[in-house]
């Protein structure tokens, strides 16, 4: 081979890698490129996505036969909610066995099986790690209670009785709000910022942190690809128990999260086994300031690669929103992470109620469209996307009307709270029927067959009445559905890098319909306008497209334009190709 043909491969390489000839932004050679950054993540609650065998409950095998479903998505990674040995009184995040799975879900082969069928699909898989709180039901727990010299007795937190009552916690499902549970086998109190079933693990003694650095690697030697650490902000814990000020639990996290030497215990974490292993890491809430999400994830730091924030999810109320506030925060948490650290983007979960019926319009007329919209949203946006199963049908809440609907131990217990103080039982329904987190996890809706292709047989919690309309099967045939539109999201993502790594800009600050942005790179610049409103709505920016290139469109038509403005249709999302 000769200098000539040497000279002409090398020119081939540095223009496929380097240059916009696929429709990508090029990135500088300064830009630190990790798969994580460029993931487009899709969250499945296991125990609502598909039931193999009858039994009402979702399962391992069910996600098993709905892998070329979800790698038809375009998808590159799975965060799967817990899976371990519990006896599930919060769904999974009760662990009473890290190292083995809920027999309602299957077997470690069954999982092997699911590792494997994502890894030759090209797919990561992320698993929850709930190591904030084990299980009452976990055998260090059983031990620690037994007697006050146990060796397990310091890998949780007690209060002796003998010196009186210990300084008032905030429980988030304790039916009392006490996070202090007395235990009269060895006559002291254990704490539980979650339920009474889940007893906080005491970080600050380092054989529980090498016993959660094991169960790590446990799991990373198997071959998975990232770790979620929930309520890990809470896990330090200021052990002198000073008194909180009255009122506290209105603002509980400046009390709980980012407490005593928790960056510590992170870097050890990082030493151990997170820098020994290609996982990728990231932590649920980012503290309480911005210098608090760099401390977790500025590369410098040696702890976690992203932050994921709740300020922006938080805004939803049952009254509606402003979209001036969520333009402000989201543009506020992206200036702040510009330069150094890494963000999720994300508008639901596990823990929050349907997307579209949060952000968006659910009603017949805009559901698919203000979904669609939300998903621009989030597949534009600086940060890693965190998308949850369901919304790519645009899935909507169910709103159950009686209690006894409900399955979730945090509605359950403040129900019952409500009821033993007195308090307005149909205030509170009306705002679960909102809120709560059992709208996010009725049973994925597949078909409009029987419980909507999702069991054989009952189903542990009901199915949504409009499956006949809203579901995957439907959608997959309709090239105009919420599916298959999220579908060619996630695809224009992954063409365009710049939607990655770009500069994002806010345009019309102050416009109270419409959320518009650039994102800019080194060679391309792509205009995002976003109607967020049931009615047209006026962006001032027409000559910005003046020979654009339109990418992306949620309507069958283009906006209507003037010299000095563009037209959006209710929930109309538009993405533009600039000249850069």
């Amino acid at each position: 081979m000769n200098f000539s043909s040497v000279f002409a491969i090398l020119i081939c390489y540095f223009l496929i890698f380097n240059n916009n000839i696929f429709g990508q932004v090029i990135i500088s050679n300064k830009e630190d490129r990790k798969w994580w950054k460029e993931a487009i993540v899709y969250q499945i609650y296991p125990r609502s996505f598909k039931d193999s065998d009858g039994d009402g409950i979702g399962d391992l095998k069910g996600i098993i036969s709905k892998l070329d479903y979800i790698k038809s998505l375009g998808v590159t990674a799975v965060w799967l909610n817990p899976i371990y040995s519990s006896p599930n009184d919060d769904n999974g995040y009760d662990v009473s066995d890290y190292r083995n799975i809920m027999k309602d879900f299957g077997t470690m082969a069954d999982f092997d099986s699911l590792l494997k069928g994502l890894h030759e699909r090209g797919i990561k898989l992320i698993m929850d790690l709930v190591v904030n709180h084990s299980s009452d039901e976990h055998e260090w727990f059983k031990q620690s209670r037994r007697s006050r010299t146990n060796p397990y007795r310091e890998y949780y937190h007690w209060w002796n009785a003998e010196n009186g009552k210990p300084p008032y916690r905030y429980s988030l499902f304790d039916v009392n709000g006490n996070a202090w549970q007395y235990d009269s086998l060895t006559d002291a109190y254990y704490l539980h910022y979650f339920s009474r079933k889940q007893p906080d693990l005491n970080w600050e003694n380092p054989k529980v942190r090498q016993e959660v650095f094991d169960i790590m690697k446990f799991w990373a030697d198997k071959g998975i690809d990232g770790f979620r650490l929930d309520a890990f902000q809470f896990a330090a814990k200021d052990t002198t128990w000073p008194v909180f000020p009255k009122g506290f639990e209105k603002k509980f996290t400046l009390y709980y999260a980012m407490q005593g030497n928790l960056h510590g215990y992170l870097q050890q974490m990082y030493n151990d086994v997170l820098s020994k292993y290609n996982v990728m890491s990231v932590a649920e809430g980012a503290g309480n300031s911005f210098a608090d999400a760099h401390n977790l994830v500025d590369n410098d730091r040696h702890e976690l690669n992203m932050a994921y924030p709740f300020e922006g999810v938080d805004i939803a109320s049952p009254g509606g929103y402003s979209l001036l506030h969520f333009k402000e925060v989201f543009s506020r948490w992206d200036s702040a992470f510009q330069d150094n650290g890494w963000l999720s983007i994300f508008l639901s979960n596990h823990d929050q109620a349907r997307m579209v019926s949060r952000f968006g319009n659910d009603s017949p007329s805009y559901r698919a469209l203000s979904s669609e919209m939300l998903t621009t949203f989030i597949m534009t946006m600086r940060g890693t996307p965190y998308y949850y199963n369901g919304d790519e049908l645009g899935m909507t809440n169910i709103r159950f009307t009686h209690i006894e609907d409900y399955k979730d131990v945090q509605t359950l217990n403040g129900y019952q709270h409500e009821k033993n103080i007195g308090g307005d039982l149909d205030k509170f329904m009306k705002l679960k029927a909102f809120e709560s987190r059992d709208n996010g996890r009725t049973p994925f809706q597949w078909n409009y067959s029987r419980n909507a292709g999702f069991t054989s047989g009952t189903p542990w919690i009901k199915v949504n009445s409009n499956y006949k309309t809203i579901n995957e099967e439907q959608e997959d045939k309709d090239s105009n559905s919420v599916l298959n539109y999220f579908r060619r999201a996630v695809k224009l993502r992954k063409e365009h890098l710049v939607l990655v790594y770009g500069k994002y800009e806010l345009l019309e600050k102050n416009n109270p319909d419409v959320y518009a942005y650039t994102r800019t790179g080194d060679q391309e610049k792509i205009l995002v306008l976003l109607n967020f409103t049931a009615h047209d709505a006026i962006v001032g920016i027409a000559a910005d497209i003046t020979d654009a290139k339109l990418l992306l469109t949620n309507y069958q038509y283009l906006p209507k334009t003037s010299k000095k403005s563009i037209t959006l249709g209710p929930y109309e999302s538009v993405i533009y190709q600039l000249k850069n």
